[in-house]
Order: structure tokens, then sequence, then C-alpha cells
């Protein structure tokens, strides 16, 4: 209340406050000298000696069990032993006129008076021991608690390794996950550029017709170009030659380095045009080649050296189409196993099928300069190619000019196997379609035109048989219909490799 007041009147009465200064005294500081002392590592004596007193008290607890448990019979021994030592005399021990005197029979006499006091000498020895360690550990009760704790530590080691994993393992995980989300940001960002290509070709333009047509609609269309042909990789899906590993969507660097058949050519390794599917142990449910040129139809075009003579005795000097199974060196022979082949409104100077078991064969409207197809029978059963989860997807192709087109198993024992083949509107020339060593569910052959392996290309007459379905080939069901023998001559007008 008082002080409410003060504040009150100092509001209308100005009030004089007196201040007194203030004297500081300071006092001399006197230094006084260091005298230093040397260090003495009394830790490390401490440490010394404890260690030296731990093994004394062990030594002699670790002896009085020894003498404990000896028989008596070895006793003997045991002074012979300490014969070299024995008798042990030390007098005036430091300077007291003291002496210590060990002798044969002393040391028999203590050893026999230690195991008749078995009890006393067991805990004195046990005593010492323990007393020992002890003093040597500083701190006996943590070292309890650090034993009691070693057999639960013991069993949680394997949950503390884990957790340590798991740190890691998330880790490597987070940086995986980053890396994907940026590699998917990437690809949709090369689909949206490359989108205006990809339309027009799923239109049903060439890519050279794309490619002009983006080229001189806008600037970005240059850049789809280089996208899309340059910079791409090479791919099964977009009709690249290669040797492909099924069911793999790109070309296998090494086959393509041990098969290229143009290899010996300087030069020109790099520049083979096949298209080749090698099979393993992975079965595909679906192998679709179709709207392709292959062998001398195209300007430039070449049928390397194919030569295939089948087991049936069938010969091709080359072969523009050879799918089938292996006559392997040294191994077990392979062949091609196939749920459903299809050959389709397709062109070839000659198409032979040799060693050919089936369950049903079509062949039905087909046109050659001279055939051959004889129906023997069989007792192939009904047959599809599964493979689970493990099973590979389709490879499909569309578009595409090819010096020739190569489907095997090499690998020797074991078969290729696919589901369905489809091989549609294939344009042949120079080489024989050949089909060797295959077994098929259903095999059908509709609507080709075979012919032209005369001189020059040209018909050689019915007596020639470009068309031939050899006494090798037996299937359950056969149904052949429709099938004619007209003049057919090669191809007259070429096109370039576009």
């Amino acid at each position: 209340m008082m002080k409410r007041i003060k504040q009150i009147l100092k509001r209308f009465f100005l009030i004089p406050e007196i201040r007194f200064p203030k004297v500081r005294l300071g006092l001399p500081r006197i230094p006084f000298p260091r005298i230093p002392f040397p260090h003495i590592p009394f830790h490390g004596i401490g440490v010394v000696l404890g260690a030296i007193n731990t093994t004394i008290l062990v030594l002699a607890g670790v002896i009085g069990i020894a003498v404990s448990f000896i028989n008596q019979y070895q006793i003997g021994n045991v002074i012979h032993w300490m014969s070299p030592v024995l008798p042990f005399r030390w007098e005036n021990i430091l300077g007291t006129d003291a002496w210590v005197n060990i002798t044969d029979q002393f040391v028999f006499d203590t050893i026999l008076a230690a195991q008749a006091n078995f009890v006393w000498t067991i805990s004195g020895s046990i005593g010492l021991i323990v007393l020992g360690f002890i003093i040597h550990v500083g701190n006996f009760g943590a070292w309890w608690r650090g034993f009691k704790a070693a057999p639960m530590a013991v069993v949680r080691s394997p949950i503390r390794a884990y957790r340590r994993i798991v740190v890691w393992r998330n880790w490597i995980f987070v940086k995986v996950e980053y890396l994907n989300s940026e590699s998917q940001k990437w690809k949709l960002a090369f689909n949206i550029a490359k989108s205006p290509f990809s339309l027009l070709r799923a239109l049903g333009f060439s890519p050279q017709m794309a490619i002009g047509l983006l080229a001189v609609g806008s600037t970005a269309g240059a850049g789809v170009i280089v996208n899309e042909t340059i910079l791409a990789e090479r791919s099964f899906s977009n009709g690249d030659s290669g040797i492909y590993s099924a069911p793999a969507q790109h070309p296998d660097p090494t086959l393509e380095q041990t098969m290229a058949w143009r290899q010996e050519n300087s030069g020109l390794g790099k520049e083979d045009n096949t298209l080749r599917i090698v099979l393993g142990t992975t079965p595909v449910r679906e192998i679709r080649i179709e709207n392709v040129t292959v062998g001398t139809v195209y300007t430039g075009g070449a049928i390397p050296s194919s030569a295939h003579t089948s087991a049936g005795g069938t010969a091709a000097s080359a072969t523009a189409v050879l799918i089938g199974g292996n006559l392997v060196s040294g191994g077990t022979d392979t062949f091609l196993e196939v749920g459903e082949l299809v050959i389709e409104k397709s062109r070839c100077t000659w198409l032979y099928f040799d060693n050919i078991t089936a369950h049903t064969i079509n062949v039905i409207g087909n046109a050659s300069d001279g055939q051959s197809i004889n129906q023997t029978p069989g007792t192939s059963r009904m047959r599809a190619i599964g493979g689970g989860h493990h099973q590979a997807e389709a490879m499909v192709t569309s578009g595409g000019s090819y010096d020739r087109i190569h489907i095997d198993a090499p690998t020797t024992a074991v078969n290729g196997k696919i589901d369905k083949l489809v091989l549609s509107n294939l344009y042949t020339e120079g080489g024989s379609c050949s089909f060797d060593r295959m077994k098929i569910g259903t095999l059908t052959i509709e609507l080709n035109e075979i012919g032209g392996g005369g001189n020059a290309g040209a018909a050689d007459g019915f007596n020639t048989k470009e068309f031939k379905i050899n006494q090798s080939v037996t299937a359950a069901n056969w149904n052949v219909s429709d099938n004619v023998e007209v003049s057919i001559g090669a191809p007259t007008v070429t096109v370039t490799n576009e």
C-alpha cells in the first residue's frame, strides 16, 4: 500500500535523490612461485602390483588343488622333478637374520599334510583363487552385473545384428526408390516427347514417312526423330535386327559376337541384318513376326551362308527362314516344342517341312510352282506350352527388312518352347523357308505363295517341287484342301531397305 502511495506522490512532487560515489580499492596481486612436482603414475603402479598379487594368489590356489589330488605313489616323482632346486636355502632375508630352508623331506611332509586335511586344503585353494580375481577386478559389482548379463547378450545378439542390417537395408531401399522414381519421370518425359511419332506409326505410316512429317511439321519433331532412331536402343518390338536370347526384348551382345554370320568379313561384323531368336529354358507365351521382307527381295539384301540339310534329306543351299531344333555336335540334339504354329499369307521361294510330329496339320489354300504333300499318319498328342508365373511374355514385331530369320535351340539337351508362333505376311526371296525338328500341337499352313526357284528366279515347272511336306512329317489329323499348282516366279520388283 505504501509503495502505491509513493508512486502516486512521485507523479505530483519532484523529490531529489542523492547518490554517493562508490570507491573500489584493489589489492595488489602477489605471484607465488610454482614448485613442479614429479608425476608419479600411481595408477599404473597399482595395476601392475595388483596383477602380480593376483597371479601369485591364483598360482598358489592351483598348486594347492593339484597337491590335494596327487597320487601318493607319485609324490616321489614330483620331488625328483624338483630336485634341481632342492634343497632351497635363503639366509639373512632382508638383513633380518631370518632364513628359509626347503628340503625334500619338507616337501614330502607338506604334501601329506595337505592331503590329510583335504577339505581345508581345497577350501583354502579355492579361496585364494577367488580372492585373487576379486582383487584384480576393481569393481566387482560391475563385473558381476556384466557376467550375469552375458547370457542375455548372447541371446539378443541376433536381434541386434538384424536391427543393424535393417538400418542398412532401409538406407539402400530409400536410394533405390529414389532412383526408380527418377527413372519413371524420365521415361514419362521421353514417352510424351515421342508420342507424335508413335501415333503416326500406329496409324500405319512407315518410320521414314513419320519422320518426314514430323521434321517438316516442327522443329520439335527433329528431336523426336533423334530419340526414336539414333538414341533409341535396339529392340525386338521395334523391328530391329539382332540376335535375341528369348525372351529378352534387346539383342544379346555376347551372342552377337559369337554367332554373327558376317564376322569373318573384315569391317562387317556389326552390320549383320539377321533376326535371330535363341531359345533356352524359359518358355515363351507367343512369338509373332509379321509384315517383313527377308533375303534378296530388297536392294542390297543378301542371304548369308546358311545351307541346311535336314535328316530327312531335303537340302537347301540357303535359307531365308530357318526355324527348328538343332543337331548338336558332341551333345544331345534338340527340338522346338510349339503349341500352335501358323504360317500364313507369306511368299517363299521354297517351303520345306521335315522331321515334324504334330497332332493336327491344316494345309489350306496354298499356291505353289510344284508341290509334294505327304500325309503320313502319326500318333502325336495335343500340345500346349505353359510356364506359369515364369513363362515369358509375348515377343511381337511388325515391319522390318532382314537378310534372314532364324529361330532355334542351340543348347544341348534343352528344347525351345513356344506356346504360339505366328509368321504372317513374310515376303522372302533368295533362299528357302525351312522348318525342321519340331513337335507341334496344331500346324496351320494357309494362303501362302511358293515359287521362283528356277533360273534367274523364273518358274521352273511343276516337276520341281518348291513346296514339300516330306514323309518325316507325321500327324494324327490331316486337313488338306484347296492347294493348287500354278506357275509362280520370283518377285519382279525389288524395294529398298526402308
